[in-house]
């Protein structure tokens, strides 16, 4: 992933007020490998960090980075979901989703899929025959962000946000890339449409570069290093690939890359809801007794069923 993937001089420029105060970091977490779906590696972003301090967010899977082998590449099959969103963002690769509300397409180079699972969906996620038989590069995070109580029966949706819908912006002296994928931050939108306030963010710093961004004082602050190293935080803790800083207390967030590699941060950000937390499987729910509801209507076949014409994961010729 490069340095700088877009011209940053004629982006606009956003920069923290200079009287902020800066987040420390109070935490710093490595996440742990393991497999996904059909056998896709992932690193679970969030192990070991309290919900507490994910609030709103419940759950996120690096996939990748990875360059895969002819026939080597995995996705998932038809499963369901309720109680919250799934937020599928593409940086290298492709991915071919299609759900039983009738939401669907490609996700590739920089694409964003925000499917809000409500009262209840089916969906799949794989990559497409093409990519499986000449393998190649693939890298994604997938981020699941909760709703609120009122929220978690509320129609399914889908948004498909193409990368050049995202809203980019770079620090003062260029060195740094902002793609603001939803949110608000420092009087620049992203085109995702959320339930409560959040922030979602894909940050480049270039080598020996630094970004002092602005952050709502009343959202949390989570910031995961996709790839590279460098340090986060007015007390400059170290992070590097795989790594999940919390960041607290203040109004601005600081992010600095190493003198040898740029460093790639997904920021992530939202005011908590601060309700219980029923959470198994797929499902996000507020009380057991709503999770068990959950399951018992997948099994009636209450949460959708998957279309005729339904897409498959393409294993191969005997797959």
């Amino acid at each position: 992933m490069p340095a700088v993937t877009a011209d940053t001089a004629t982006l606009p420029r956003i920069v923290a007020p200079l009287d902020s105060r800066d987040r420390r970091v109070r935490s710093v977490t490595t996440a742990p490998s393991g497999h996904e779906g059909e056998g896709f590696p992932v690193r679970r972003a969030f192990a070991g960090v309290g919900l507490a301090d994910l609030d709103p967010f419940i759950h996120m899977d690096q996939m990748g980075e990875v360059h895969y082998a002819p026939y080597e590449p995995r996705g998932t099959d038809w499963h369901p979901h309720r109680g919250f969103e799934t937020v599928t963002y593409i940086m290298d690769g492709t991915f071919v989703h299609q759900d039983s509300h009738g939401g669907g397409g490609v996700i590739a180079d920089g694409a964003t899929q925000w499917m809000t699972a409500g009262r209840g969906i089916l969906h799949i996620e794989t990559p497409p025959e093409d990519l499986v038989v000449r393998g190649g590069l693939f890298h994604g995070v997938q981020l699941w962000v909760n709703l609120p109580g009122r929220s978690k029966m509320i129609e399914p949706a889908y948004q498909n946000l193409e990368a050049r819908v995202v809203s980019l912006a770079s620090s003062a002296d260029g060195g740094a890339l902002v793609r603001l994928i939803a949110g608000d931050l420092g009087g620049l939108r992203g085109p995702g449409s959320t339930h409560t306030p959040i922030v979602v963010a894909h940050v480049t710093v270039s080598p020996s570069a630094q970004v002092t961004l602005p952050w709502p004082a009343g959202f949390n602050a989570l910031a995961y290093a996709l790839s590279g190293s460098g340090s986060a935080g007015a007390d400059a803790a170290p992070i590097r690939t795989g790594q999940l800083a919390v960041l607290v207390d203040g109004d601005a967030l600081t992010l600095r890359a190493s003198q040898s590699e740029a460093l790639d941060v997904l920021l992530l950000g939202g005011q908590p809801i601060g309700e219980p937390v029923a959470a198994y499987g797929p499902f996000v729910m507020n009380t057991r007794a709503e999770l068990q509801q959950a399951f018992d209507d997948f099994q009636q076949g209450r949460l959708g069923t998957v279309p005729a014409d339904g897409i498959r994961p393409y294993r191969g010729p005997r797959g």
